[in-house]
């Protein structure tokens, strides 16, 4: 049974291969926001890159901000492990728009103050999104 959604995705294969793309992206990034240990030394790697950029210094983690990227890495490694072993063009489609969604708040970060590091991250999520979007917004 065919959807709006089925009749409407992008239809070359090439697309298959940017949803794929995104997602090992995405587990290269977030993989180390999985777990406490591995936040404690991707958190000193940035603040060792931020420094050595001569941006501000990292605040320290408390353990609500543990937790809370912890469950988000958890989550984008789940959601990368799907969109790797299984792609499907709706995949890419539902990326697109969380990626809209982690660009605004990295935006309403950096409008509050958040570390200028974010400014990179920023820059490569809007484009992987607008990269998975586009295809969809083409007229047919």
């Amino acid at each position: 049974m065919s959807t709006v959604l089925d009749t409407a995705a992008p239809q070359r294969h090439s697309y298959l291969t940017l949803v794929r793309a995104s997602a090992v992206y995405d587990l290269v990034v977030t993989a180390g926001f999985a777990t406490p240990w591995t936040l404690a030394l991707v958190h000193t790697g940035l603040d060792g890159l931020s420094s050595a950029l001569g941006l501000a210094a990292f605040p320290a983690l408390d353990p609500m901000q543990v937790l809370y990227a912890n469950l988000m890495g958890s989550v984008v490694v789940v959601w990368s492990l799907l969109r790797l072993l299984r792609p499907q063009r709706v995949h890419g489609l539902f990326d697109g728009a969380a990626r809209v969604l982690f660009s605004l708040w990295m935006a309403y970060a950096l409008a509050h103050g958040g570390p200028a590091l974010l400014w990179g991250f920023l820059a490569v999520e809007a484009a992987w999104g607008a990269a998975q979007l586009a295809p969809w917004l083409r007229k047919r």
